[in-house]
């Protein structure tokens, strides 16, 4: 199997006859990232699987727009957060807060993906607690080692609130295990 190349499958997205399979390439490369990405803001497995699909129709939809003044990686990163968001929003608004911090707890301890000790299940926890845009900022800087100009571009915020933010995320994740003790 080749490698992938940005440039290439860039280039072939603009000829119709080999369009979809440069899609298929773009998919296949970019499904782990982005899944992980949403899955650290959705927690649940199929809310992030539900979600990863939206985001890559909505990149099919829209594939014709975009100009390539970003990373193709940051239009789609861009993309998920933003169905992230939503997703949140609408499972919140069918959802009290104190619903949602529970079951958010129980998924994490009965998913077969989440293998973490106490601990790790506090600082899922504690991820949680946090406000939508400041749980994407810590996620996408904790997890993904994010430059601030990329998740600038991904969010829309500018890059010294991007350090407020996180900032803030970290001091409200240190009071929450303070807190615990």
């Amino acid at each position: 199997m080749s490698r992938y190349n940005e440039e290439e499958t860039l280039r072939r997205l603009q000829d119709p006859k080999t369009q979809t399979r440069a899609f298929e390439e773009i998919v296949n490369h970019y499904s782990q990232p982005l899944y992980w990405q949403i899955r650290r803001l959705v927690v649940e497995h199929e809310d992030a699987d539900d979600v990863l699909q939206n985001t890559f129709i909505k990149a099919w939809t829209n594939i014709t727009s975009f100009r390539g003044e970003s990373k193709l990686s940051t239009w789609l990163y861009k993309i998920a957060y933003n169905e992230s968001l939503t997703f949140l929003n609408h499972k919140r608004e069918q959802l009290s807060l104190d619903d949602l911090n529970s079951m958010v707890t129980e998924t994490l301890e009965s998913d077969p993906y989440f293998d973490g000790d106490e601990t790790q299940l506090m600082l899922q926890e504690a991820i949680n607690s946090l406000p939508d845009k400041q749980k994407a900022v810590f996620n996408m800087k904790y997890f993904e080692e994010m430059k601030y100009e990329e998740m600038s571009q991904i969010t829309g915020t500018s890059v010294g609130a991007l350090k407020a933010s996180f900032h803030l995320a970290v001091k409200k994740i240190e009071e929450y295990f303070n807190n615990r003790d």
